[in-house]
């Protein structure tokens, strides 16, 4: 209780520690809702998997560093060994969508709305960060759900919850571990090493090559990290900086750019699971990379329009 009760700790990061607890709980509900599951193929991994990370993601500020990291390693072992499956999922049949739709219609899309503007709101208006802005959405969206129609209990929601999950599998978390890994990447100096290699290539003084190094060199990076604001910050140190924004080029107009070339990169790599494997999973799509290649001619029509803007207006 000393982290809730300190002084100086912040309203919003003691919110957002809450936030972090329920979805760990939900996450430990996974766990224990598969080892209970007969249909389950792999009980035992699965329940590993889905507790331990509840259990980090919940209490994760108070497990010494140390016993994170071996929790993390054994957590990891039954999704390397592929025995995190998915066991007895109940969906609801094309009746009961149906029915659904002819209660609530148009309504349903009210949940999602509150989500992305809680996350507006407590950004713009309030000192306590987007993140307890969409805490506070998803919670305000279920209790909507459960106004909009009665059977939505909160045995439902939790169960939805826990049935996402689960399709959704060990890819789930690897948005936290590209996020770790870009700050990894910064700490180890990768952006000044960038720095050195490509100082031999970009002519000095030549802001046009620098930026079309740069714009590329975010799409590259977001391919391989799979995480835009993970890249950004890498290789704005390596070659934005240096070679762009020194020689006077607008920061607010040449970031803006560069992170969305970034997402030219998201478009094209299936590390950016959030984007590109998930809604294989959950549509059950038969080929892994349908999502990809659908999004490829976009993602190249969009870097070269933003490299010909940046080189225009920089």
């Amino acid at each position: 209780m000393a982290f809730f009760t300190d002084a100086e700790v912040t309203l919003g990061s003691k919110l957002l520690e809450i936030i972090y607890m329920l979805t760990g709980f939900v996450t430990i509900y996974t766990g224990i809702k598969n080892l209970r599951d007969p249909e389950n193929p792999s009980r035992i991994g699965t329940a590993v998997f889905w507790t331990i990370l509840g259990v980090i993601i919940s209490f994760g500020r108070w497990i010494p560093a140390t016993v994170v990291g071996l929790l993390i390693i054994i957590m990891c072992i039954p999704a390397v060994l592929k025995k995190v499956k998915m066991g007895n999922v109940q969906k609801m049949t094309v009746e009961e969508t149906k029915a659904n739709f002819e209660k609530i219609g148009m309504k349903v899309f009210i949940p999602a709305f509150v989500i992305g503007a809680g996350a507006l709101v407590f950004a713009v208006f309030t000192d306590l960060g987007a993140l307890v802005g969409v805490g506070f959405g998803v919670l305000s969206s279920a209790i909507l759900l459960m106004v909009l129609l009665p059977s939505n209990k909160p045995a439902v929601i939790i169960n939805d919850a826990e049935r996402m999950i689960s399709t959704v599998g060990p890819l789930s978390m690897l948005s936290m571990l590209l996020a770790c890994l870009g700050s990894v990447f910064t700490a180890a100096g990768v952006g000044e090493t960038i720095a050195k290699l490509v100082s031999g290539v970009i002519p000095k003084g030549n802001i046009t090559v620098g930026i079309i190094i740069y714009a590329l060199g975010m799409m590259l990076f977001t391919i391989i990290m799979g995480n835009a604001f993970a890249a950004i910050t890498v290789m704005t140190v390596g070659i934005g900086a240096p070679f762009v924004l020194s020689y006077g080029a607008d920061p607010v107009l040449i970031g803006m750019l560069a992170l969305t070339c970034g997402y030219c990169g998201t478009l094209l790599t299936p590390m950016a699971a959030n984007f590109n494997m998930v809604p294989v999973a959950l549509l059950d799509m038969k080929k892994r990379f349908t999502v990809i290649r659908n999004q490829f001619v976009i993602a190249l029509i969009m870097i070269t329009f933003q490299i010909i803007y940046m080189i225009i207006f920089h």
